[in-house]
């Protein structure tokens, strides 16, 4: 067994690339591998700004001898088919093989030398490479057919074992020759098999494993900022990114004018991020230094002084941008930059920005003025709301505030700031709004207005925060729809599911109590038709969204069911109720109860009046006397078991019930009462308890009645007992859409 090693070398790869190109390396050479029959025991990837490398292990010398069959016509067939059969196959009719009556064509195939097999994979490999962004260099570029690249290649080294496998693409030769680091080691290596790659190329300032340039710059960025006194601001998706950027990273500290600190600290984290690709540090206090951590490529013999103060110098310069678009945006009034929405188009269906907004402040609005959103603290256990300035409480009512902040949550589009970073929408016009005198729970409406954006985001709990944000989601998806421009298939181009997640997160963490008809309807003000298409795009989201909270899909279906329950909170209650009854042993049980009696009705196409057995007048229950074939003389020893009729006057069955049928009409009129009034008081939990005091009646009465009684009015009165039993569940949830 061999080692193969493969590394093309170029021009810098973009950081962003490199981890899905090692991932497809492997891929589609280990299918080019497959396809000849070889599989190698691991494939090993690596990648710097200059290389793509792979390492596929315990390879054979040559593939396997195999034979190949192909089916043929009958013997006994036409000349035309045997003749077209001959011609794929390229061989004669003596050549063929018959076997009860069929004719084959068997090949045998020798093994072929894996170098060979490699030498055809990798040049298939290279030109079909998926990069996002590729190519063409040199004089053959002018033609579409010639080699294609991220950056222009420069070299291949082929290894199998220690021998070289010979490749040629675009007068690139394979070879056994790379080159190190660019400025520590510019020359030729020679590499003699997979087994000294990565240690040479290290001993040449060259480390390619990715993982472990991570790893050196966390550990030295840490220590860095630590020497100092300070604390690194942990950053996966740059701690990648700056491994991507380097073979051999070197963390150095560095600082800039504290005189900058007065700009938001999210301003200057994203210039250093962006920009510079730098890492922040924080005082003790959790407040942000002057400091960052660069990541040199190269170790300096100054130990690293001039690149500090160069990237010092760089810094200072975006810095000095970013400080003069914060005092120029904080002379204008958020009021004033409002008014300039009505110069930005918001979708040419939609109307500007500007109308947006007045229809956003008109739903926050009524989001309070209706009780939706209030000043009272939240559902237990989640955030608790943020308390509203005592001068506020006084003097200035949550719908003002709610409006207020809607008719300001997006003039801070046409600053100077966000101009620049787009990504600090809302976040600009939050400390903009409380530089200006706007009150904390305005400020932090329009700061956080936008949230959630996604899974894991912070989900807020202010009542004005919560009022124009949830306003501003109901608006795009009520306005989209209405143009015709709702999500389909995959596309989804205004974000409009996200949308709805998050609008769902905001009335489920609040327990915001409304018909979600109503809420839509206020957010459409357009036709039944459009709202009801928009409810049924929340049902899918609110599926989709319980499902990810780990939510049995068959109990939410259960739930939705019913049909008419459209208070979000008041549904998930339920389901909630559900997925804890039915796990226990009472709920299965009820379950499987459940399901006999649905089968049996549903396969006698029953319905289940109920005449005969309710304890109610409201269920048509027949006075004794009158003609009905139910009614009959009550035996003695039974009537305790039965429940008293209308009035408390008790009345008899048709025939002489047994004790476990006795037991279970007597188990309903109890539960069915409990599990209304339950159900009414939202009390779930309370009606599943009355539902599995059905549990061991049910049980009781398959085990020893028979419901198909040859006897009609036995046979009418069970099956009517069993439609009680269904009905009754049903109070909670279908119980036929549960698996189990």
């Amino acid at each position: 067994m061999k080692d193969f090693l493969l590394e093309l070398l170029s021009e810098e790869i973009p950081a962003r690339m490199q981890a899905k190109a090692q991932a497809d390396l492997a891929s589609l050479l280990g299918e080019r591998l497959a396809t000849a029959g070889l599989k190698a025991a691991a494939i090993e990837t690596y990648a710097t700004p200059r290389r793509l490398a792979l390492i596929a292990r315990g390879l054979p010398a040559e593939t396997e001898a195999v034979r190949e069959e192909l089916k043929g016509p009958k013997a006994s067939a036409p000349p035309q088919a045997l003749e077209g059969f001959l011609r794929k196959t390229g061989l004669a009719r003596d050549q063929l093989e018959e076997r009860d009556g069929i004719l084959y064509a068997v090949t045998d195939k020798p093994g072929r030398p894996t170098a060979e097999v490699l030498a055809e994979a990798v040049p298939a490999v290279i030109r079909g490479f998926p990069w996002p962004k590729s190519m063409r260099w040199g004089e053959t570029s002018a033609s579409t057919e010639s080699l294609r690249w991220v950056r222009p290649l420069q070299g291949i080294l082929a290894l199998f074992g220690e021998e070289i496998v010979e490749i040629e693409i675009a007068g690139i030769r394979s070879g056994a020759a790379t080159v190190g680091h660019r400025f520590h080691h510019p020359g030729t290596i020679t590499i003699g098999s997979a087994n000294d790659y990565v240690e040479k190329l290290q001993a040449c300032h060259v480390i390619v494993d990715p993982a472990g340039r991570r790893r050196i710059i966390a550990d030295g960025a840490r220590a860095a900022a630590e020497a100092a006194g300070l604390t690194l601001v942990e950053d996966e998706g740059l701690l990648a990114e700056n491994a991507g950027l380097t073979e051999w990273p070197m963390p150095l500290l560095g600082s800039f004018d504290p005189a900058f600190l007065e700009v938001p600290r999210e301003v200057i984290q994203l210039t250093m991020r962006t920009n510079q690709k730098y890492f922040a540090c924080n005082h003790a206090s959790g407040t942000l230094a002057p400091a960052f951590v660069c990541t040199a490529n190269i170790e300096a013999v100054d130990g690293g002084q001039s690149i500090i103060d160069g990237n010092r110098k760089v810094l200072a310069a975006r810095l000095s941008d970013a400080k003069f678009f914060w005092e120029q945006d904080l002379k204008i009034p958020l009021e004033t930059q409002a008014e300039k929405l009505s110069q930005i188009v918001f979708h040419d269906k939609l109307g500007t920005v500007a109308d947006k907004v007045e229809r956003v402040a008109r739903l926050a609005r009524w989001l309070v003025e209706q009780g939706v959103v209030t000043g009272s603290p939240a559902e237990a256990g989640a955030q608790s709301p943020a308390q509203l300035d005592p001068g506020l409480r006084r003097g200035t009512d949550l719908a003002d505030m709610a409006e207020r902040a809607a008719r300001l949550a997006k003039a801070d589009l046409v600053t100077g700031m966000v101009g620049e970073f787009p990504e600090l929408q809302g976040l600009i016009g939050g400390y903009l709004a409380r530089a200006q005198g706007e009150p904390d729970d305005i400020a932090d409406a329009v700061r956080d207005h936008y949230k959630p954006v996604g899974q894991g985001d912070e989900v807020p709990a202010a009542p004005v925060t919560v009022a124009v944000g949830l306003a501003d989601k109901l608006d795009s998806i009520a306005q989209f729809f209405s143009a015709g421009l709702a999500p389909s298939g995959s596309r989804d181009p205004f974000a409009l599911r996200r949308s709805a997640i998050g609008a769902l997160q905001l009335i489920i963490r609040n327990s915001l109590r409304l018909s979600s008809r109503d809420l839509i309807a206020a957010a459409h003000a357009g036709s039944t038709d459009a709202t009801a298409t928009i409810l049924d795009f929340f049902a899918d989201r609110l599926k989709v969204q319980q499902r990810e909270a780990g939510v049995r899909h068959d109990l939410i279906d259960a739930v939705f069911a019913l049909g008419g329950e459209d208070d979000i909170v008041r549904l998930l209650a339920r389901v909630k109720a559900l997925q804890a009854f039915v796990e226990t042993a009472e709920g299965k049980d009820l379950l499987a109860g459940y399901k006999r009696a649905a089968n049996i009705l549903k396969k006698e196409d029953w319905d289940g009046s109920g005449r005969a057995l309710s304890s109610h007048e409201e269920q048509g229950i027949p006075q004794t006397g009158e003609e009905d074939p139910l009614v009959l003389v009550e035996e003695p020893g039974i009537a305790e078991a039965l429940v008293e009729m209308a009035h408390h006057q008790p009345h008899r069955l048709a025939y002489d019930p047994l004790p476990e049928e006795a037991a279970l009409i007597g188990a309903l009129d109890s539960a069915e009462p409990r599990a209304r009034t339950a159900v009414a008081a939202e009390d779930f939990e309370g009606a599943m308890a009355a539902l599995a005091s059905l549990r061991a009646p049910v049980d009781a009465f398959f085990e020893k009645v028979t419901v198909n009684d040859p006897d009609s009015a036995k046979r009418e009165t069970r099956l009517d007992l069993l439609a009680r039993v269904r009905d009754a569940v049903h109070q909670v949830a279908d119980f036929s859409r549960i698996e189990g």
